[in-house]
C-alpha cells in the first residue's frame, strides 16, 4: 500500500510562499475556510490562528497548495494528491536545501520558464551545464533553491 504525503517547507512568510508556487506550477491555494469557520464556531480553534488571505479566512501560520486535477476533502479544503505545505517557522533559511523541487518545462521552453519565474520573484542563480543535461538553479522568494530543466 502507497503512503499519502505531502512535502512541508519551511517558511518566514507562507502565504508569499504559497502564492508563489501556486503560480509558479500551476497549482491552487488550498480553501481552508469552511474548515476553519467550523472550527471557530466550535471553539476548536482561536480567532488569532486565522488571517484573511485571498478574500477568506485561513490558517495563520501554515498553507497548502495543491494539483488543480488532484482530489481533494470539500470539507477541509485539503488536498489528497500532489501537496506544497508551507509553515511558518521563527527561524531564517540557513545553508543549502537538503532537498529541492526540480520543475520540468518541456523541450525548448526552459528558458522562457525562467524569465516567467522570475517575474514572478524567483532569482536567477546559475546555469548548469553537464553531460547529462542543462538546467538553471533559482531561488524562491525565500531563497529556497529549485531546478528548471
Amino acid at each position: 500500500m502507497a503512503l499519502h504525503w505531502k512535502l512541508v517547507i519551511d517558511a518566514a512568510d507562507p502565504h508569499a510562499q504559497a502564492d508563489f508556487w501556486a503560480e509558479a506550477l500551476g497549482y491552487l491555494v488550498e480553501d481552508n475556510s469552511a474548515l476553519i469557520e467550523r472550527l471557530l464556531a466550535l471553539g476548536a480553534a482561536p480567532e488569532a490562528a486565522t488571517i484573511e488571505a485571498q478574500g477568506r479566512r485561513a490558517w495563520r501560520d501554515l498553507v497548502a497548495v495543491r494539483h488543480p486535477d488532484d482530489p481533494y476533502d470539500e470539507e477541509s479544503g485539503m488536498g489528497l494528491g500532489r501537496r506544497l505545505l508551507f509553515q511558518r517557522v521563527p527561524e531564517p533559511k540557513a545553508g543549502k536545501n537538503r532537498l529541492h523541487l526540480d520543475v520540468h518545462a518541456g523541450p525548448g521552453r526552459r528558458d522562457a520558464e525562467v524569465a516567467r519565474l522570475e517575474g514572478l520573484g524567483a532569482t536567477r542563480s546559475r546555469k548548469v551545464e553537464e553531460p547529462g543535461g542543462t538546467w538553471w538553479v533559482l531561488t524562491d522568494p525565500e531563497g529556497n533553491e529549485f531546478c528548471v530543466q
